[in-house]
């Protein structure tokens, strides 16, 4: 289509020619709103924003000697960083002969990846470095999926206020 037909096209339709692909042999147009369609790129760019989070990485200091209760509230700690999607460093400190036994804080570390096992995998496995043994997990699922899934949830217990709030007024009058 020539260009001139096409310009009138878009004029009586109150539409915008908008070139789509020049690169292309001939080149694409397409009639849309501008205005409409540079808004709502803008909608999607900022959707998108939202939903990239950077997951952190956090840190948990253990001895070689952990008792059973501080043993289980580092897991639970642990399952709850990964939930919120973050990565967790697990961080065994070797205190004066427990050096000579890194078999013995190899087990302790697979025995905390078992544990956290549904809500991570092993990223790097255990590995000695000085007097440290460190491993790092990884969540199975993205911080950014974990974001969408609590904005969902609150937005939704945000729905249901509401419409009990509706039908308590609707009751009192």
């Amino acid at each position: 289509m020539r260009v001139k037909d096409a310009l009138r096209l878009a004029e009586e339709a109150n539409l915008d020619l908008v070139e789509v692909a020049p690169n292309a042999n001939p080149p694409v147009a397409k009639l849309m709103d501008y205005g409409k369609y540079k808004y709502e790129a803008a909608q999607k760019a900022r959707e998108a924003r939202r939903n990239q989070a950077n997951a952190q990485l956090k840190e948990i200091r253990i001895s070689l000697k952990i008792e059973k209760h501080d043993y289980e509230t580092k897991v639970n700690n642990a399952k709850k960083f990964l939930d919120h999607g973050d990565k967790v460093k697990i961080q065994l400190r070797f205190k004066g002969r427990e050096q000579l036994r890194p078999e013995m804080g190899v087990r302790l570390m697979e025995r905390i990846a078992n544990d956290t096992a549904e809500n991570s995998t092993v990223e790097s496995a255990p590995r000695v470095d000085g007097r440290n043994m460190v491993m790092v997990l990884a969540p199975i699922r993205r911080k950014a999926q974990t974001k969408s899934d609590q904005r969902r949830r609150r937005e939704a217990e945000h729905e249901r206020r509401k419409a009990e709030e509706a039908e308590t007024a609707s009751e009192t009058k």
